[in-house]
């Protein structure tokens, strides 16, 4: 396109380049997008407001010399300021913009931005439980890597049951029936919604906290992170 593809992008990563320069990692509906942005640490660029982190953004990109596109135009959609506002929020925000810059870099599609631009924006809201949000991002992030949570069958590949309590065993990383596992149906029921949910649907589920706790901890181990 002679004006340049105009696309939703998430800026993953940026690196300072040659004297007023940065290179950018974009995340957009597309997959990912690598675009220098020229003069962007000027004090006058006009592109600098437009590719802030935390941020869904505008940008329009042209082709540039060799696998770089370049930056033309950017400016914010939305700026999740609240994840700013929280010590966790922001620290969980952060890591997941950096595994995905690092999956991505293997693995590409446009599931990556479904994926972290629902995070972001559940994450922007304070009365959203962070470990909901946190849970459902390792669960999307294994099974984008091919890693899929197995909620159907134990160890042993027998079916799992709602008369026992399971325990997440790392070294297979499938869940092992245990009269000491903190997991019951419970859990179970609320992790297959959450694995097959959007975020924003699960937001409306109520008296999460006895169970969130445990869920949250199985996705991140299995999610091994």
């Amino acid at each position: 396109m002679k004006d340049g593809e105009r696309l939703k992008a998430i800026v993953l990563r940026r690196t300072d380049y040659a004297e007023a320069d940065r290179v950018l990692q974009l995340l957009t509906p597309q997959g990912r997008r690598a675009v220098i942005a020229k003069e962007v640490r000027r004090e006058r660029s006009k592109l600098a407001g437009g590719i802030e982190l935390l941020a869904l953004c505008d940008v329009v990109i042209r082709s540039g010399r060799g696998e770089l596109g370049l930056l033309t135009s950017a400016r914010l959609s939305a700026f999740y300021r609240h994840i700013l506002e929280d010590y966790e929020r922001m620290r969980f925000a952060y890591q997941a913009l950096k595994l995905v810059a690092q999956a991505t870099e293997t693995v590409d599609g446009p599931e990556w931005f479904a994926v972290l631009s629902q995070v972001l924006a559940w994450l922007d809201r304070p009365a959203v439980d962070r470990l909901l949000v946190e849970t459902w991002f390792y669960m999307q992030y294994a099974g984008l890597l091919g890693d899929e949570l197995n909620l159907r069958t134990d160890v042993a590949g027998r079916t799992l049951t709602s008369d026992k309590s399971y325990m997440y065993d790392p070294s297979e990383k499938a869940l092992r029936p245990s009269e000491q596992g903190d997991l019951t149906a419970d859990h179970i029921k609320l992790l297959r919604l959450i694995q097959a949910k959007p975020l924003e649907n699960l937001t409306h589920i109520g008296g999460l906290g006895p169970v969130i706790a445990s869920c949250w901890l199985v996705t991140r181990q299995h999610a091994a992170v």
